[in-house]
């Protein structure tokens, strides 16, 4: 039998077994999430610590946003702030165009908000929350740019590179004037510890430079990044909950606003989270996990944006190394990131999505049980 009859045969036998709706999909992470969430704090018995709780920060931030989203959507479409499609991308994204964009300016605020306000303003959420408006910012005048210009050229990468740069250093200045000197070692799980001393500073700038980036990667469909971004971020809130509380809290927020977000952002997308979000994202989930030593929590929680940035450096460096003397290469995807080369292997979005959250919420089951 031919191999492509038998390719299409595999497909069409993934669409009938992962035949669920976008709103399905969302309502099914919003259960499974807000079931986690009670059940963690019903066994350490925080459920009615409203500062200490992961339940309720959760589910406020959540319910805010879905509101919140009602009202300023149409505002972004009286501004015709649509969104831009990149002709070289998939064409079936094409039909998305004029799709309200930069989302993020809802989702932020409320997250941050409510972080301070049920932390007292602690020192350590106002340093992570000032990053994360701080990466907000860059997006949001990259998504300005693209809107302003009608065009897929926001603020150059070279402009982009160095204000994120700006944020990591201020970053990193702050936690050398307030934080201890373990800071600088790389904790594991089962006790191993890896000092870097001043190396630590590098690692600090390049982790939260490449997670902002790949979270802005991963937000090329309908609900992908939202909903990872949610997964990981509770899982991160889960995992430093015994030690890190009032940061726990802020990261729940996160996760809170932006499941709100996918509300309104799941297939069909009536609103893009835009750079102004997806920058944020990245940079939140890398502040927090460097605060509390848990690197090694945003690795497995975040497996997928690692795997969404590598997707496109193998593309880029598979296709310069196999270039010949016409100037062209090959391609070792169809399309990167990863999630488009699925999509043009037949995959529908939906499908590509729902795998992503299984990934990321197998990987955040993996470390609250390896906190314990």
């Amino acid at each position: 039998m031919d191999a492509r009859l038998l390719s299409d045969k595999s497909i069409n036998r993934v669409n009938r077994i992962f035949r669920i709706t976008g709103v399905g999909l969302f309502y099914t992470l919003m259960v499974a999430l807000g079931v986690i969430s009670l059940v963690l704090d019903w066994q350490t018995g925080r459920l009615t610590n409203l500062d200490g709780s992961l339940f309720l920060p959760f589910v406020g931030s959540t319910v805010i946003t879905i509101i919140l989203g009602y009202w300023v959507i149409p505002q972004l479409q009286s501004l015709k702030a649509g969104q831009v499609i990149r002709e070289d991308g998939p064409q079936s994204h094409l039909q998305k165009a004029g799709t309200p964009t930069m989302g993020g300016i809802f989702v932020l605020p409320v997250a941050v908000i409510l972080g301070l306000v049920l932390t007292g303003f602690n020192a350590q959420v106002l340093a992570v929350s000032f990053l994360i408006l701080f990466y907000g910012f860059i997006g949001w005048l990259d998504d300005w740019q693209i809107l302003r210009r009608q065009s897929n050229q926001g603020i150059s990468p070279q402009q982009k590179l160095l204000l994120q740069l700006a944020g990591a250093v201020l970053f990193c200045f702050w936690m050398v004037l307030t934080q201890t000197g373990e800071i600088r070692n790389i904790n594991l799980p089962g006790g191993w510890v890896i000092p870097l001393g001043a190396l630590f500073w590098v690692l600090a700038g390049f982790v939260m430079i490449a997670e902002s980036n790949a979270t802005n990667l991963t937000d090329g469909l309908d609900g992908l990044a939202a909903g990872t971004g949610a997964i990981a971020l509770l899982g991160l809130a889960a995992s430093i909950a015994p030690t890190h509380p009032h940061l726990m809290v802020l990261s729940a927020c996160l996760s809170g606003s932006y499941l709100g977000f996918l509300a309104h952002n799941h297939h069909p997308a009536r609103v893009f989270m835009g750079d102004t979000g997806s920058l944020a994202l990245g940079g939140g989930l890398a502040a927090i996990a460097l605060l509390t030593n848990t690197l090694w929590v945003l690795a497995l929680v975040g497996i997928l944006f690692i795997v969404e940035n590598l997707s496109v450096v193998a593309q880029v460096g598979y296709y310069k190394l196999t270039k010949g003397a016409d100037g062209k290469g090959k391609r070792l995807l169809k399309m990167a990131p990863i999630h488009h080369h699925l999509e043009l292997s037949g995959w529908t979005e939906i499908q590509v999505v729902s795998l992503f959250y299984l990934i990321t919420t197998i990987m955040m089951g993996v470390c609250i049980v390896i906190v314990g």
